[in-house]
């Protein structure tokens, strides 16, 4: 039968067996005949393509295994169809669906089961790569590591630490800092994992009952809302918290009713310190202007 025919005789199995809705149903399908083969047959393959070209193609519907493109015994060239074989026979069933009749390299290809596949008989004329294609196949292998024994293994990480101890740039303190800090984070980690389920829950609380127990909302509330957002930048609502305080690096004036009389000395010398240096260099050594009170509006036309 003409190729081209067989290829929309399967075409046409296929429309009919969409319209019954046997599609996807391997039991009622044409394609349970081949359940016992992973082989496919590939004919109309272009002259110009190789193994490698042709499992790049049928590789998208699975692992290829196997692959016998057969060729001139004399001049090793193509003769136009091939026998691939797949790790999985679902795998056929999708690449003679889907790439039966299609255009390949400008040239319609059909594929179609092959029931029992005869493998070629082994040539003693064949050269190597041949002969091992046809005993291990084209899969790839996986890929083992050893393991080195578990001494061996000690004995390396003990040699990179001596060698670490050895540099004498570690610092003791610093390498125990590092653990400190690491230990901190993951601390802090733990909280705010423990604070955001707290919060999850409280929410679904809230969701199911809006107007629930005063308790849970204040609760709900103390989570979202933050401590700056209600009582703002106030020193009177910090209730002990250990602030770092930036030092002053300006000569302050202070207060005369509360400071020690060594502080305001202290600021007296500095100032006339300033005030001499100004007068060396030109400079007015009046460092605050006259003082404005506040006087009313109904007391300024007066």
């Amino acid at each position: 039968m003409n190729p081209i025919t067989n290829i929309k005789n399967q075409n046409r199995m296929n429309e009919r067996e969409l319209n019954l809705g046997y599609a996807g149903d391997l039991k009622k399908s044409w394609h349970q005949t081949y359940k016992d083969s992973a082989w496919i047959y590939i004919g109309g393959l272009s002259y110009a393509l190789t193994e490698g070209d042709v499992i790049a193609v049928f590789s998208q519907y699975g692992e290829v295994m196997n692959i016998n493109l057969i060729r001139d015994k004399e001049t090793g060239k193509s003769k136009g169809f091939a026998f691939l074989c797949y790790k999985d026979q679902r795998s056929t069933v999708l690449a003679v669906d889907n790439f039966n009749g299609i255009s390949l390299h400008k040239r319609m290809i059909r594929v179609d089961h092959v029931e029992e596949y005869k493998v070629p008989k082994y040539k003693e004329d064949a050269d190597d790569e041949t002969k091992r294609l046809w005993e291990e196949g084209c899969a790839p292998k996986p890929i083992m590591r050893t393991a080195d024994p578990m001494e061996v293994q000690e004995k390396r990480i003990e040699k990179a630490k001596e060698v670490l101890l050895d540099v004498g740039d570690i610092d003791e303190e610093l390498i125990k800092k590092i653990k400190k800090d690491k230990k901190k984070a993951k601390k802090e980690k733990k909280q705010e994992k423990k604070r955001e389920k707290k919060l999850r829950k409280l929410e679904k609380k809230a969701a199911r009952d809006p107007e629930g127990d005063w308790k849970n909302k204040a609760k709900l509330i103390d989570k979202v809302v933050a401590e700056d957002d209600l009582y703002g930048e106030n020193k009177h609502f910090d209730f002990g918290k250990k602030k770092e305080v930036e030092e002053v690096k300006h000569n302050p004036r202070p207060d005369f009713e509360k400071a020690d009389w060594r502080d305001i000395e202290i600021w007296k010398v500095i100032r006339e310190r300033e005030k001499a240096e100004k007068a060396a260099r030109g400079e007015t050594s009046e460092a605050w202007g006259p003082e404005d009170h506040y006087v009313s509006k109904r007391y300024q036309g007066r």
